[in-house]
């Protein structure tokens, strides 16, 4: 007889992460101060209808029964609260709330576990479980519970610092500027790749994340390579680091077509079975040229090559290797290229060439975890 799965969790936050935590007190003790975060309705419904997850909400509400804070002030709104989510098909599953204060530093209050006992007795999957919250503690408790944090806030380095200085940047899987991210994340997951090749060549390593923002840290030893292969990340949205040692001191080949290569296995790798994906791309002009790139993520190498050049170089990097890069790039990845270039400057049309990849890859790679199909009748690409 198959053992029956464990159970998942998503142990929610309530007030900043379900509902706008008020600025000035943050008590939530009135209906004129309720107010949903943007978004969470929809992606919450969307999560209670798709996923296998337990809802759970844990909040931490300062001296609730007391004076300075009067059980009546708080039922209203928390009961409004949970009718509307109700309403809308979220059901939790449980509700966890401590009434102590900060200072008193007890061991029911989050990050502390001891109100959670029961999903600790070993019949629950906490390590593919997570908490959601927007507070490092909420982060905290899903290191204590061995969970992963899915932390509500900008994704900037601010924050990055605050996590790695409190030592929990391991145990964060997600930081989240919305909700429909979460709902993302936990339906389709994460799109990274790491993919390294060493020859007695070159010793390339490519890391990407296909839902970054485009920031890049390329180094491959030519100049004008670097700055090709960063408009890919900038203008197609994807964090790419990309570091290559190579035999310079022969020529360039080697370097440029092995890049080609990983950078394609990696978006391979990112991709996945590419559930959800829009699969095309294709465009665009820049000055005196127009580029065009059509790209198909369908699993098939193809190259359509239409652009002359008249210059044997341009910056340090031989114009007869731009039709062997995008070849060994389509054979990485697995996709269908076809490119075409019509201009006077030799610059302006390889840089063209580079964007509208860069921009195909984006309209391509985008993801609908709302729409999560196949795009292809055969049931795989």
């Amino acid at each position: 007889m198959q053992d029956k799965p464990l159970k998942r969790v998503l142990f929610i936050d309530r007030d900043g992460t379900i509902a706008v935590e008020p600025p000035v007190d943050y008590q939530l003790d009135s209906f004129e101060k309720l107010e949903f975060l943007p978004g969470v309705i929809t992606s919450l419904n969307f999560i209670a209808r798709t996923l296998d997850f337990e809802l759970v909400m844990v909040s931490n509400q300062d001296g609730l029964g007391t004076d300075s804070f009067p059980t009546e002030t708080f039922t209203g709104p928390h009961n409004l609260i949970m009718k509307t989510l109700e309403g809308e098909g979220v059901k939790f599953d449980d509700v966890v709330i401590d009434v102590t204060f900060e200072h008193e530093h007890k061991p029911t209050r989050k990050p502390g576990t001891a109100l959670l006992g029961k999903y600790l007795d070993g019949s629950y999957d906490l390590e593919h479980s997570y908490v959601i919250g927007d507070r490092l503690t909420d982060i905290m408790l899903a290191r204590n519970l061995g969970a992963k944090g899915i932390l509500i806030a900008s994704n900037d380095d601010d924050i990055k610092r605050q996590l790695q200085e409190a030592d929990l940047s391991g145990h964060t899987a997600l930081i989240a500027g919305n909700w429909q991210q979460i709902a993302e994340f936990l339906r389709c997951g994460t799109r990274t790749a790491t993919v390294t090749r060493n020859t007695a060549e070159t010793r390339i390593t490519v890391d990407l994340d296909l839902d970054g923002t485009g920031k890049c840290d390329i180094s491959t030893g030519l100049g004008f390579f670097d700055h090709m292969l960063e408009q890919i990340g900038r203008h197609s949205g994807m964090n790419l680091t990309i570091k290559v040692a190579g035999d310079l001191n022969v020529d360039e080949h080697h370097t440029i077509e092995d890049t080609a290569i990983v950078l394609g296995e990696a978006i391979s790798k990112a991709l996945g079975d590419k559930r959800g994906i829009d699969r095309y791309g294709f465009m665009l002009p820049m000055d005196d040229c127009q580029c065009t790139v059509a790209l198909d993520l369908g699993g098939r190498s193809w190259l359509v090559w239409d652009a002359e050049f008249h210059r044997e170089h341009v910056g340090d990097m031989p114009t007869e290797m731009f039709m062997h890069f995008f070849k060994s790039l389509s054979d990485g990845a697995r996709m269908n290229l076809y490119i075409s270039a019509r201009g006077t400057n030799e610059h302006h049309k390889i840089e063209g060439i580079f964007k509208a990849l860069a921009r195909s890859l984006k309209q391509a790679i985008r993801r609908d975890a709302f729409k999560y199909e196949l795009p292809s009748t055969k049931g795989m690409i």
